[in-house]
């Protein structure tokens, strides 16, 4: 299952888990959805039996897939009216997903019709207000572990309490209100070593031939092949060739940011592809083809506009475009696309390794 999400990068603690045709001659179209990335020391008993006390070890936080990552860590939002608890009228508690924190309770829960679940009040000190990034919305995130939830908003006229909770169904956990493992409790492992995964998006042509050289890289968790930058929810392949849709192909890389850094990451971009076609690369011709890095933070930003700044001071016509991608969803790609080439064999014919930096 494909989703929508906008992103925003943050560290992520949790360990490590990863792991000559055309594209367009690709015939098949199955969908893919993110694999779960591996968390060591996580409390771990049989089905249905593990605790949900709540853990203050970042290193026995539960596990996350990469989606769930994209909200709770790097502050990204769901897709109006796709998460599991926007209708969700039972009676319990709602807890962080990343820590098991009790958050809200279901009797703070009613409908604002805006798509995303909604509360007039959470549990005691369970959620701590903070100010956006951009300056002047107020974020809601865990009190315990600092997971991303939503933002708040007053004033509204919802409820007698004139507050509104608007909360990312991916955040939370929901269970019964008499749930027995809520009152189990749990001998956290004291361990402290963590990973901090942050996200990249680069488009250097076909996805196949970006992803190779990426999913090889040192320190890279993992990748996943996507449409980004267009007009469309949801594209296909075959529309999104079709010209349609105005997507680039573009691949998400998330990076253990203790083995390796966005600096890298961006040469290896530069370095893999030829930065000065324009809406091709090699024989492949079309828009969703372009060269294009789809930065997620100022940081990402600087590094991407210098590098390519040294590279057109050495001459080259660089006609990579860099792009705000904060509020993008990034669409996941069909499943036949993933990994092509290390599915199938062989290397890339539109991507070749050329030194560009010192």
């Amino acid at each position: 299952m494909k989703q929508n999400i906008r992103i925003q990068s943050i560290g992520l603690v949790m360990a490590i888990g990863l792991l000559s045709v055309s594209c367009s001659q690709a015939q098949e179209n199955q969908q893919k959805s993110d694999p779960l990335l591996d968390v060591e020391n996580q409390i771990a008993l049989k089905d249905g039996e593990a605790p949900l006390a709540v853990i203050q070890n970042p290193s026995n936080y539960n596990q996350l897939s990469i989606d769930e990552a994209y909200v709770i860590v790097e502050k990204g939002t769901e897709y109006p009216n796709s998460g599991e608890y926007v209708h969700n009228k039972k009676d319990g508690l709602y807890l962080c997903k990343r820590c098991n924190a009790r958050l809200f309770d279901s009797k703070s829960k009613f409908n604002s019709g805006t798509g995303w679940p909604s509360y007039d009040d959470f549990i005691g000190d369970g959620v701590e207000v903070v100010l956006d990034s951009d300056g002047y919305r107020e974020e809601i995130v865990c009190n315990n572990c600092k997971a991303h939830l939503g933002h708040v908003f007053y004033n509204e006229g919802f409820t007698k309490k004139n507050t509104r909770h608007c909360v990312n169904s991916i955040s939370l956990n929901f269970v019964k209100r008499d749930d027995p493992r809520l009152e189990m409790t749990i001998k956290e492992d004291t361990k402290t070593d963590t990973v901090n995964m942050k996200i990249a998006i680069f488009a250097s042509g076909c996805f196949w031939g970006t992803e190779y050289f990426f999913e090889k890289a040192e320190g890279v968790i993992s990748t996943q092949v996507g449409y980004i930058g267009g007009t469309k929810d949801n594209p296909t392949y075959e529309e999104v060739c079709a010209h349609t849709t105005g997507h680039a192909e573009a691949v998400r890389v998330a990076y253990d940011d203790s083995k390796t850094d966005y600096e890298t990451l961006c040469k290896l971009f530069f370095e893999t592809h030829d930065p000065t076609q324009v809406n091709r690369q090699g024989p492949d011709i079309g828009d969703q083809y372009r060269t294009e890095i789809f930065y997620l933070d100022d940081n990402q930003k600087e590094i991407a506009e210098r590098l390519k700044n040294v590279l057109e001071a050495d001459g080259l016509d660089v006609a990579t475009k860099i792009t705000d991608a904060a509020d993008l969803p990034f669409w996941e790609g069909e499943d036949y696309h993933e990994h092509y080439y290390s599915k199938k064999g062989g290397s890339p014919y539109c991507h070749i390794y050329t030194k560009r930096f010192d």
